[in-house]
């Protein structure tokens, strides 16, 4: 019998998604028969009481999806247990072993990555790190390359390469699934992915939320570690990869390393050229008046809470092309987007009607809402001697051609990727001379600060960044996608 141990599994993590997440899984039929789901965390509780804490986590999602189903809440039930213990003492971990038997075991970390060395080396000291037992790493791992190495070094004294799986929440993005299968599954596009067509690429991640109470943790890592690190840097590899011989995990990631590597460094005399550090002051989003990051700390802070970069990747392929990434918290709204944008025509045809000709952009939305659409010029209708055109958007989600199919439940990313780990595939997980030379590529940018002594600018809670984030686009001619076009 193989079992799933959730170490922290009282926790926000566990029960805001991988609860939910395993009870959808639940209720669809994908979870093998004989899978046991154990809770794991510090807490004195019984199992009852955890469970009924289970319960109350899964059961407002699940009604808000009309997915709750009764006889589905009671095989997951049957599935629960828990479990007091302390992950960082092998002696605690004994009872949790007894507990998982002899099956296989994945362990899920939803701890702060600071226990990480500490709590595998007790679990291998437990019998929990066996050659056909997992693990699975929550974002970020580190706060730098250095120490970075310090945890998976521990890590890889009790798993094998294999048995490690980095979780990055966006990988399991139907969306983003869906930008592997458009590039490689059609004809249409691979031909234009490339220097020739492409005038430059947008990674947008914007948080209309402010950091809160989660200051202490992000004091210390900033936007630059918290978010680009990992999601945006993930999101760049997937546009700009070559396509890989197949779909067998080595081979994908393979090719993201290459693009990683490929990225030009970024000395302390280009930093303030091409990137932007911001950070939030007193303003107001969605209509509320909202305090700055220094009144919710409590004190001054050289935290970043807004990223802009220009990166370039120095390969035949997209030399030349730039690729602007922007993240923050207290933006005007929520939104996570790529915009492939496309070179403008040679030449008009239609020149009676100067500027009516826009170029093609691809739009994939991860958030708010997922969704995929092209901006083509279409005749306008109607009988006028003169052709005139406009912009016209094709979505290209699912769906959208059938309107009499209702569209499937918008699943949580980790659904797919905790189906992935209990399947043993690593395919959307990252690698960990990924994580290296994505942490070695930041590095240098912080380091690049650090030297140029390039302080955070200010900008107000519900604008865009400060006003050098649009200035990186607009000196080179172009402008961020409003969202709206």
């Amino acid at each position: 019998m193989a079992a799933l141990v959730l170490f922290g599994g009282g926790g926000d993590l566990a029960m805001r998604m991988l609860l939910p997440s395993l009870y959808f899984l639940e209720h669809d039929g994908l979870l093998a028969d004989r899978l046991k789901i154990i809770g794991a965390a510090r807490t004195e509780e019984s199992r009852d009481d955890y469970v009924a804490r289970v319960r109350a986590a899964v059961e407002g999602k699940a009604r808000a999806d009309d997915a709750w189903s009764d006889v589905a809440w009671d095989r997951m039930e049957a599935r629960l247990d828990y479990l007091a213990v302390d992950a960082t003492s092998a002696e605690s971990l004994k009872p949790l072993k007894d507990k998982v038997g002899d099956g296989a075991c994945t362990s899920f970390l939803a701890v702060s990555p600071s226990l990480y060395a500490r709590i595998v080396t007790a679990m291998r000291a437990a019998g929990l790190a066996e050659a056909d037992d997992r693990v699975v790493l929550e974002k970020p791992v580190g706060r730098d390359l250095e120490s970075f190495r310090e945890i998976d070094d521990a890590v890889a004294d009790a798993f094998s390469e294999q048995q490690v799986f980095r979780i990055d929440h966006y990988l399991g993005k139907e969306t983003v699934q869906n930008l592997i299968a458009l590039r490689f599954g059609n004809t249409l596009f691979e031909p234009l992915w490339n220097n020739l067509s492409i005038d430059h690429v947008q990674i947008t991640v914007g948080e209309t939320v402010g950091v809160g109470d989660r200051w202490p943790y992000y004091d210390e890592y900033g936007a630059l570690r918290d978010m680009l690190q990992n999601h945006m840097l993930q999101l760049l590899c997937l546009v700009a990869m070559e396509p890989p011989s197949d779909l067998d995990p080595d081979s994908v990631r393979n090719e993201k390393v290459k693009v990683l590597r490929s990225l030009r460094r970024i000395s302390h005399e280009e930093a303030e050229r091409v990137t932007v550090r911001g950070q939030y002051v007193a303003g107001t989003v969605e209509g509320q008046a909202v305090p700055g990051y220094k009144e919710e700390r409590g004190a001054d802070s050289d935290t970043e809470t807004f990223v802009a970069i220009r990166a370039d990747i120095d390969n035949w392929r997209w030399g030349g092309v730039p690729f602007f990434m922007r993240t923050g918290k207290r933006l005007p709204e929520k939104r996570t987007e790529i915009v492939i944008q496309f070179k403008p025509l040679p030449h008009s045809i239609f020149d009676n009607d100067r500027g009516q000709v826009q170029a093609n952009r691809l739009v994939i939305e991860l958030q708010p809402e997922e969704d995929i659409s092209l901006s083509v010029m279409n005749k306008k209708p109607g009988l006028d001697q003169r052709m005139q055109l406009q912009p016209i958007q094709m979505s290209l989600s699912w769906g959208q051609n059938d309107k009499d199919d209702r569209p499937p439940r918008r699943r949580i990313a980790y659904e797919r990727l905790l189906l992935d780990v209990l399947a043993g595939d690593s395919t959307l997980f990252v690698r960990r001379d990924e994580a290296e030379q994505a942490w070695k590529w930041v590095d240098e940018v912080s380091e690049a600060w650090e030297a140029a002594g390039f302080k955070p600018k200010d900008y107000a809670a519900g604008d865009w960044g400060p006003p050098e984030a649009a200035y990186l686009l607009s000196r080179t001619g172009r402008q961020w996608n409003t969202g709206h076009d």
